[in-house]
């Protein structure tokens, strides 16, 4: 089987560009034996820089680019001329990438914003040459700087998907059917666990031409906080969305304690997740009769707002969209 596309977490060693030595130059011109000193600074060392992109959307173009090198700053010369700095490299990443240093895990940056350059790898400075070290007591420095050496290390890239809307739920629990029903994307859909195998994004059409962005996470299963089924690797994805639905199939046979697994599962693996806005929706209720509606809904929480929908048939999504837009909405 073919590898996806969508790449959302690579590991690359960046090294940015060392710093151009300075001179040690002394002027001498045909009727000036004693010039003096004339050398030149040398040249910056190449950044390795960051640049968000709004139209991309996987790291796959750094997949298989595992060595990152800028190029070392020019030396310094004589007639005070300072060496060339050393071409910066630009990355451009989606929205969402957050970089980490792969050996202490330290977080170095955040690209959030379309056109937002962040210096990765900073690149050395060039090394002073020797007229910047004449005074009256040293009118003919015979010395200049090195330049700065420049700084590398293992970098990793996580890609955390941007979107308003982050659907959360277990496999089979209509998730990529409501993106389906809702927007113009097309994730596969089969009766089978972890169809969706990569996060996918659908815009959603509102009233007098608004819309919101809604993502559907690869389904959890209980342990995902601990690695099990696709763990950590999607789980990520939920700290950008601005609120969550939280999806629970009305076939399970559990709704409410369905849902207390899933949010549970949130709260191991970072609780601040549990502070944004939340909705819980019953699926397929094309299943449902109104007596087993209303004996779900007596055991449903009080402190979620909550509604019932069916892709299939299109019953509740309106209201839904309506839930979810007031939802976005509330502070503004």
């Amino acid at each position: 089987m073919a590898d996806s596309n969508f790449i959302d977490y690579v590991k690359i060693f960046c090294a940015s560009g060392a710093g151009g030595a300075g001179s040690m130059h002394l002027r001498r011109e045909k009727y000036v034996p004693k010039g003096g000193p004339d050398g030149g600074d040398g040249g910056r060392g190449g950044h390795i820089i960051l640049r968000g992109n709004t139209q991309m959307w996987t790291l796959i173009h750094l997949k298989y680019k595992k060595h990152i090198k800028s190029d070392n700053g020019a030396a310094g010369s004589g007639g005070l001329r300072t060496g060339a700095d050393g071409k910066d490299i630009v990355l451009e990443v989606p929205l969402g990438t957050v970089a980490r240093d792969a050996e202490t895990g330290e977080l170095l940056c955040e690209v959030i914003e379309d056109g937002q350059q962040v210096i990765l790898r900073r690149g050395g400075r060039g090394g002073l040459g020797n007229n910047n070290f004449k005074s009256a007591t040293n009118q003919t420095p015979r010395y200049a700087q090195l330049g700065e050496p420049g700084e590398e290390g293992w970098v990793v890239l996580e890609l955390k998907i941007m979107a308003d809307v982050g659907l959360v739920g277990f496999p089979n629990a209509g998730k990529s059917t409501l993106v389906s029903a809702l927007s113009a994307a097309h994730p596969k859909i089969a009766d089978y666990a972890f169809t969706t195998l990569e996060p996918s994004l659908g815009i959603v059409s509102y009233r007098d031409d608004r819309s919101f962005v809604i993502a559907d996470i690869p389904g959890i299963i209980e342990g995902a906080h601990e690695g099990k089924g696709l763990g950590l690797r999607f789980l990520r994805h939920i700290e950008r969305n601005s609120m969550l639905l939280f999806m629970v199939s009305a076939d399970s046979d559990d709704v409410a304690a369905t849902y207390e697994i899933l949010l549970n599962e949130l709260r191991l693996y970072n609780p601040e997740l549990l502070d944004k806005d939340r909705i819980l929706v019953v699926t397929k209720n094309d299943l449902l009769d109104d007596e087993l509606r209303s004996d779900i809904e007596k055991t449903l929480p009080e402190d979620v707002p909550h509604t019932f929908i069916s892709a299939v048939t299109g019953d509740g999504l309106v209201h839904l969209k309506d839930m979810i837009w007031e939802a976005l909405n509330r502070e503004i």
